[in-house]
């Protein structure tokens, strides 16, 4: 059976080890993406088989995936932007002093959110494929839309601030070259900006380093010790929290399914969900909610599952990298798509195995090394600075060798340094910025099939029952988070506070 032949031939189960191990560590440094690592194994594999090339990749795909956790928890750095969300509970529990607890959680709920993904993607691709055929260019940008205003409801102030924090996101992917017309945007007439900015530079200078600014008032206060008493957690807390943990995996799935999306998006998504359903959590969201751990990590997981059923069953990418791993199937003589689900029914079923089996080496490698991860977090804070620091700057380098990234991300970083101060949240931006080529496009999409008529393009959102229910959530998280008298107020009232070093804000 091709389910099971990873699992019987020594060769292949080594290389989706080799890949898992390696994708954890890549998808822990900020700046180093599970995209850019497949893409390159693309030119070292292409005289391999397809079985071991395909191997390699899908091990490096499911651990960085999970490995973004990594540096989200210890050092509010985000590995990657499907751990935004992780970051927002996990740090503050480090901040604790429980990083070994969190980490492990989030191992086991990563485990279960990818066999969610992996049993959706070999039981019900088809179905789910046909689901996400259903979305029209105007409901990506409604999606795109609501995913600004999810993780707005996400911040611990007003929702303004984090509409704000959001359209300032959209406004900064904006920059750069028109891609349809090719004319300029806010690029002010300076040459650097023509090429737009990394979202990789903002996502870390934002959270990296403007937490080494925040350490710097703390610097002489003394390392919070961590507790590695118990790594697994508990069968009494997997059970407490299964129901959580199976909802937003289909939450999970479902995103992960549509072309063009993602994890990022599945776990803040995810994140809002167990907001929103979790009535009497232990501690707030935002301040080390157990619950704002497993919501995250098992909608991302669960979304890499999704992300191979368009890939598999009509060859359209569900994300990057799936993208790239289509391209590898070209080179390799297959042809992603219905008819190779007919004519190769033996390649599903081993990316299947190879994904279970990668998963597996997650909750084996994930539940090993995080007395040596913990060591960061312990670390005297005239160590973690500058750590915090060189990891930024590696980080940022590392996406284009580009010097010019650099100076951006340490921009950022000032920039998100008094945005904290001022109590405006971080993770909208972020999510801003990675949602502006979706909205941009789609919007684009919408309005040119509608005959650039505005009524005709709401009377398709009217009449359609997938873009009225996105619509009316639009406009039911809107109008339900607080007042429109309170906006000019909100705005108004950024009075600087003071940020505790265990304080999040975003």
């Amino acid at each position: 059976m091709d389910f099971l032949t990873v699992f019987t031939q020594p060769q292949l189960l080594l290389l989706v080890g080799l890949g898992t191990f390696a994708g954890i560590y890549v998808g822990a440094i900020p700046g180093l993406s599970v995209t850019m690592a497949v893409s390159i194994l693309i030119s070292f594999t292409f005289s391999w088989d397809v079985y071991p090339a395909i191997s390699l990749m899908i091990g490096i795909y499911m651990g960085g995936v999970y490995g973004g956790s990594r540096t989200a928890i210890l050092l509010n750095i985000p590995g990657a932007p499907s751990a935004i969300a992780t970051a927002l509970d996990g740090y503050p529990m480090a901040r604790r002093g429980e990083a070994g607890t969190a980490i492990g959680v989030t191992t086991v709920m990563s485990f279960i959110g990818g066999f969610v993904g992996i049993a959706v993607l070999a039981l019900a691709a088809p179905l789910v494929s046909d689901f996400a055929l259903t979305f029209q260019p105007r409901d990506y940008m409604l999606l795109a839309v609501l995913g600004i205003l999810l993780v707005g409801s996400l911040s611990q102030g007003s929702l303004v601030k984090g509409i704000f924090a959001g359209a300032l996101g959209i406004a900064i992917g904006a920059v750069g070259r028109d891609p349809l017309t090719f004319t300029e945007r806010f690029t002010f007439d300076i040459s650097l900006m023509q090429g737009g900015i990394s979202f990789i530079a903002v996502m870390i200078g934002m959270f990296g380093v403007s937490e080494a600014l925040i350490q710097l008032h703390h610097v002489d206060k003394a390392a919070v010790r961590q507790k590695i008493t118990r790594i697994v957690p508990s069968l009494a807390t997997v059970r407490k929290h299964l129901p959580l943990s199976l909802q937003t995996s289909t939450i999970g799935v479902a995103i992960g399914a549509l072309p063009g999306t993602g994890g990022d998006i599945a776990a803040l998504m995810a994140y809002d969900h167990a907001k929103r359903v979790t009535k009497n959590p232990e501690r707030p969201f935002g301040d080390g909610a157990m619950e704002g751990l497993v919501a995250p990590e098992t909608a991302n997981n669960a979304a890499v599952g999704g992300a191979f059923i368009p890939m598999m069953t009509l060859g359209i990418p569900g994300d990057a990298v799936t993208a790239i791993m289509i391209g590898a199937l070209f080179i390799h003589g297959l042809n992603p798509g219905p008819m190779l689900m007919i004519d190769k029914p033996d390649m599903f079923w081993f990316i299947v195995g190879a994904l279970v089996t990668a998963n597996f080496f997650i909750l084996i490698f994930g539940l090993t090394g995080i007395r040596l991860f913990t060591k960061l977090v312990e670390m005297p804070r005239s160590v973690l600075i500058p750590l915090i620091m060189l990891l930024s700057i590696v980080g940022a380098y590392a996406v284009n060798n580009s010097i010019t990234d650099v100076y951006w991300m340490l921009g950022f970083g000032l920039f998100g340094y008094f945005m904290r101060h001022y109590g405006y949240p971080l993770g909208p931006v972020i999510l801003g910025v990675i949602l502006s080529r979706l909205l941009d496009d789609n919007w684009r999409r919408a309005i040119i099939s509608e005959r650039e008529d505005f009524w005709r393009f709401m009377e398709g959102v009217l009449t359609s029952p997938l873009s009225l229910v996105l619509f009316v959530s639009v406009v039911l998280i809107f109008v339900s988070q607080t007042p429109v008298w309170t906006w000019g107020k909100a705005l108004l009232s950024g009075r600087p506070h003071k940020v505790s070093g265990n304080e999040q804000h975003d």
